[in-house]
């Protein structure tokens, strides 16, 4: 008894090993390696504070004196040395980054969580419940999506942030920003769950709820959410690459995280101040990070959608 209970966990493993989902994802080389580009930069900003060989917004820790250091090079005051060299505030660059990207994750995540929740929750109600409701979310979506996303995360962050009050706007703008990102976010997801309602919501197992006298929050969330669910993590995977885009574009236009938290589309905006005076590094890498991250994060967006898709099994 006590063996079949210690070998039914590899049992499992192995099911789960020998699917055809795990089968394509290893047969997938761009899966792989977008995988583990992104999972290394994940735990490399999740353990920013134990790996980052400097606190780069510790102002105690900042020597001026290092300012401008070339990559691997010796400073020429000081004799630091520094991976990726230092910025004009001697901030080390390899630390301004994983600190950087814990920013920039932390938003984009928050954002499409946020997204995600409020258009699947939009799309039930239009899909299920019909009539008015639907009409008046469709239209509302019709009419946001005549402009462009990056348009109306900056009229949200800026009407977000004109009522916040002065001295609560720098410590509030990483969440006015997750708020601004998710709002302009949610209407492919509410789009997608809205016509797989249409769908479901005839099949007989709804039908048969009905008749159990199940009322319409329980049949939503128990039984037609869970078979939309599908199109909905590939196109979360999808809008997680265009958060941390759209995060970077705001920061970098200097409506995004403020300067005492910043981003990677911080760092890139202040690098460009100095490219063409040929501190080139300090555009350089976090321009390479993001553009890393935005890309493994869309092919294995990719991949999902073809492994998900049961026309192409």
């Amino acid at each position: 008894m006590s063996d079949q209970t210690s070998t039914a966990p590899q049992s499992r493993l192995a099911q789960a090993w020998d699917s055809d989902f795990a089968y394509s994802f290893r047969r997938s080389p761009v899966a792989v390696v977008s995988f583990l580009v992104v999972m290394l930069l994940v735990l490399s900003a999740i353990f920013a504070p134990l790996i980052a060989p400097y606190d780069p917004f510790d102002p105690a820790s900042l020597d001026l004196m290092n300012g401008f250091t070339a990559p691997m090079a010796a400073n020429d005051f000081t004799g630091d040395t520094f991976w990726l060299g230092t910025d004009d505030q001697g901030r080390d660059v390899f630390s301004t980054i994983l600190y950087g990207m814990r920013i920039s994750l932390f938003v984009g995540f928050s954002a499409v969580l946020f997204a995600m929740v409020l258009g699947i929750t939009l799309g039930l109600i239009a899909g299920y419940v019909g009539g008015w409701v639907e009409t008046l979310i469709m239209r509302a979506a019709d009419v946001q999506l005549t402009f462009p996303a990056i348009l109306v995360a900056m009229l949200i962050f800026g009407i977000a942030k004109g009522i916040t009050p002065i001295e609560h706007q720098d410590t509030m703008a990483i969440w006015v920003l997750i708020l601004a990102i998710g709002l302009s976010d949610w209407v492919q997801f509410a789009r997608v769950v809205r016509g797989a309602t249409l769908v479901e919501k005839d099949k007989e197992y709804v039908q048969a709820a009905r008749m159990m006298g199940r009322g319409r929050g329980i049949i939503m969330l128990r039984h037609i959410l869970p078979n939309v669910l599908s199109p909905v993590l590939v196109i979360a995977t999808i809008s997680l690459a265009l958060a941390i885009i759209a995060e970077a574009t705001l920061s970098f236009l200097g409506v995004g995280a403020p300067p005492t938290q910043p981003s990677l589309g911080t760092l890139i905006r202040i690098g460009q101040q100095f490219l063409f005076s040929g501190e080139w590094w300090i555009l350089l890498f976090p321009s390479a990070t993001l553009l890393a991250l935005a890309l493994s994060v869309n092919l294995l967006g990719d991949w999902l959608r073809d492994a998900l898709n049961p026309r192409l099994q």
